[in-house]
C-alpha cells in the first residue's frame, strides 16, 4: 500500500486522505488508483465499517490529473491514441467503478480545490461537505481533453444536467458557497471545523445498524437507472431480508423501551 493514501479508522469510520499535498493530491498517478481500489475492496469486506471519509491532505482536496505527467506523456498519458485509451480503462478509470459501489456510505470532506478529476472523485462520494476554501471545477478543456473518468455521467446526476453543463463548457471554478446553493455540497464549513462536521455527520450515519445501511445504499443507486416496479421488487426483498435480522428487532425494541439501539451486524 503507499503511502499515497492514508487509511485510519476511528471505530465504525474509515477515514480515507489523499496524501500528496505538495501536488495538491492528483489521483491519476498508477499507485494511487491501486490504492483507492484496494481500500474500496477492504472497507466493503469489512462489515464493522459504516461510513467512510475521503479527504486530501493539505491546502487541496485534488488535482485531478498529474500535469507533470500530461506535460511529458508519461504514465496513462503515453502513447498513442489506443495507449491512452487502454491507460484510462486500467487507471483512472477503475477509480469511480470502486466508490460507485462501495456498499457504505461515502462523505467527501472537501478541504480545498477539487478539480478535474478531483472535482468528479468528490461527485463520487454520497455526501459532500466543503471548507470555505473549496472550489469545484470540471476544468478538462481546459487543459484540452475531456472527462475521461466519467465525469460526464457523474456530474449531471449530483446538480442537473444544465449547470453541469455550464461547469463542463467554461471550466470556470465553483466556490463554495455558490456549490450549496447548487447541492453540489450539502454544507459549508470554516476550515477548521471540516473533519469535526464530517466525523459528526460519519457519526450519526455509523450508529445506524450496517446491513441495513448498505442496501438502502444499493437502492439508492439502483433507482438511478432502474423503473418503479423493478425498484419495487428489489426493495421488498431486501425488505423481507432486514425483517430476519436481529439488528431489526434490537432497532424495534430499543424504540418502544426508550433506550439507544446497540447494533451488531446481525
Amino acid at each position: 500500500m503507499t503511502d499515497k493514501l492514508l487509511v485510519e479508522k476511528h471505530g465504525h469510520i474509515a477515514v480515507l486522505t489523499l496524501n500528496m499535498p505538495d501536488l495538491r493530491n492528483p489521483i491519476t498517478d498508477q499507485d494511487v488508483v491501486e490504492a483507492l481500489v484496494v481500500a474500496c475492496e477492504d472497507v466493503s469486506q469489512d462489515m464493522s465499517i459504516r461510513c467512510v471519509i475521503l479527504t486530501g491532505a493539505g491546502k487541496g482536496f485534488s488535482s485531478g490529473g498529474n500535469l507533470k505527467h500530461m506535460q511529458k506523456k508519461s504514465g496513462i498519458f503515453g502513447g498513442d491514441a489506443l495507449a491512452v485509451k487502454d491507460g484510462y480503462r486500467n487507471g483512472i478509470q477503475r477509480v469511480p467503478k470502486a466508490l460507485w459501489n462501495l456498499e457504505v456510505p461515502v462523505i467527501a470532506a472537501v478541504n480545498g480545490p477539487a478539480y478535474g478529476a478531483g472535482c468528479d472523485l468528490a461527485m463520487m462520494a454520497d455526501i459532500r461537505i466543503a471548507s470555505t476554501k473549496a472550489t469545484f471545477a470540471e476544468n478538462f478543456v481546459r487543459v484540452g481533453i475531456i472527462p475521461g473518468d466519467g465525469g460526464s455521467w457523474l456530474l449531471p446526476r449530483q446538480i442537473g444536467l444544465s449547470r453541469a453543463a455550464e461547469m463542463t463548457f467554461t471550466a470556470e471554478p465553483v466556490k463554495a458557497d455558490k456549490a450549496l446553493e447548487w447541492g453540489l455540497v450539502s454544507q459549508v464549513v470554516q476550515p477548521e471545523d471540516l473533519m469535526t462536521a464530517a466525523l459528526e455527520l460519519a457519526g450519526r450515519i455509523a450508529k445506524n445498524p450496517p446491513k441495513q445501511l448498505r442496501l438502502s445504499k444499493r437502492l439508492m443507486r439502483e433507482a438511478l437507472h432502474m423503473k418503479l416496479e423493478p425498484l419495487l421488487e428489489m426493495a421488498a426483498a431486501y425488505q423481507g431480508a432486514c425483517h430476519q435480522t436481529n439488528d431489526h428487532e434490537e432497532a424495534v425494541n430499543s424504540l418502544i423501551e426508550k433506550r439507544d439501539a446497540v447494533f451488531n451486524g446481525d
